[in-house]
């Protein structure tokens, strides 16, 4: 079935290793079938890669810079270059998979698309794709999150979304793409866009591959750039995994390369306020997919905890679980305290103020050591307009000046 050679470790059932796979009920099997057979056929097409590309350029804005931050490459005391896909149309990476999923939609004959949304940024692209296609468009947002991320809310409604606030649970990400697959199960003519590389396959693989431009852009700009196009490091923040899937897509297969992960430790992985997966997870199924995940001993989802509400998930793609299990990547868990200094720094040095759930990744240069010589990419997957109450409320109790 498949067409082309994925970069991913990946097998003809959607596993990476031991993670993956496509634990659905049977209302859904002949969808998800439909949506791989669909993916395969059209994903190396010539007219889709084209129609692609052309909106990443002309919509998007693509390629988004990769900038070297000098006065926090002199801070740190190594080359610390920023990925900006918070330079992106809608303000952050988002917009990549919902334009090649919403092609795909139109391929295959939908017309009325389903969404989940945590911190916001995904329903906003998809609200905004689908406005562009004229598609109907429907977003699950969990009520928690519906009040911290009002300005995407507004945005996506201005849009012509239908946004549903969720009540159940924590009112968070979880209890969002629960209602979305609900929403799926009773319309099976819909088409749903998942917003990060979790949920049965194919959507881990096809989320990866159309965010995979940002790791393809960074190779090309670094050549350009410095002569080679490998860097010593990527950093990427991770909650289902969607940004750091992009950014490491192209490098998985390069051990010179060092990954590394940030996960939302909330107020510390032991605190029993986290969303630090990795850390505090065990293998599991959520959302139809083998992966990590936060339980209880018998199997119950235990709620997540971050300031972030792109992070605030309780488990974890499958690629980023086999990523981590296996030692292709490192795994740094950040609190929130941690990540409101390094959004603070970033800010204060360079001028961006960055997404909250990209501050953890900023985070990770206060945890670790990098050499004189080091090449450090750290993807800026979205802006901070949307986090700035957030940041205002959390920052006026800490030893900061605003």
């Amino acid at each position: 079935m498949k067409k082309y050679r994925s970069l991913l470790p990946i097998d003809e059932e959607g596993y990476y290793g031991r993670f993956g796979g496509a634990y659905i009920p049977e209302i859904l099997h002949s969808n998800v079938r439909n949506l791989r057979e669909a993916f395969y056929r059209y994903v190396d097409d010539e007219d889709f890669q084209k129609e692609f590309d052309a909106l990443m350029r002309d919509y998007v804005g693509r390629p988004s810079p990769l900038y070297r931050a000098d006065r926090l490459s002199a801070l740190y005391g190594t080359n610390i270059y920023l990925k900006r896909e918070d330079l992106n149309h809608t303000g952050a990476h988002k917009i990549n998979n919902a334009i090649g999923s919403a092609l795909l939609a139109k391929r295959m004959g939908k017309h009325r698309i389903i969404a989940e949304t945590g911190a916001g940024q995904h329903g906003v692209a998809t609200a905004t794709v689908c406005a562009l296609m004229g598609l109907e468009c429907v977003v699950y947002m969990g009520a928690t999150d519906v009040a911290r991320q009002q300005p995407n809310v507004e945005r996506m409604k201005m849009l012509g979304a239908k946004v549903v606030p969720v009540q159940s649970g924590n009112k968070t990400l979880k209890d969002a793409t629960n209602e979305a697959i609900r929403d799926w199960c009773c319309n099976p003519d819909s088409f749903y866009i998942i917003g990060s590389t979790v949920g049965p396959h194919p959507y881990p693989e096809m989320v990866a591959h159309f965010q995979s431009v940002i790791s393809k852009e960074i190779k090309d700009q670094l050549r350009s750039q410095i002569g080679r196009e490998n860097p010593d490091y990527v950093v990427a923040c991770v909650g289902g995994g969607s940004n750091a899937a992009g950014a490491f897509y192209h490098f998985v297969n390069h051990p010179e390369v060092k990954l590394i992960a940030a996960e939302a430790a909330g107020k510390g992985i032991n605190s029993g306020e986290t969303a630090a997966t990795i850390h505090a997870g065990s293998e599991g199924i959520i959302h139809g997919a083998r992966t990590l995940v936060m339980q209880t001993d018998d199997g119950q989802i235990v709620e997540p905890y971050s300031i972030s509400a792109g992070l605030d998930y309780p488990g974890i793609g499958p690629l980023h679980a086999f990523l981590a299990t296996s030692g292709r990547a490192e795994v740094m868990a950040v609190t929130d305290a941690e990540a409101l200094d390094a959004a603070m720094t970033l800010t204060r040095n360079e001028g961006i103020i960055p997404a909250l759930e990209s501050a953890h990744a900023l985070a990770v240069l206060d945890k670790k050591h990098f050499r004189e010589d080091d090449i450090v990419v750290i993807n800026v997957s979205g802006r901070g307009d949307k986090d700035m109450h957030t940041y205002l409320y959390s920052l006026q109790y800490r030893d900061v000046s605003l």
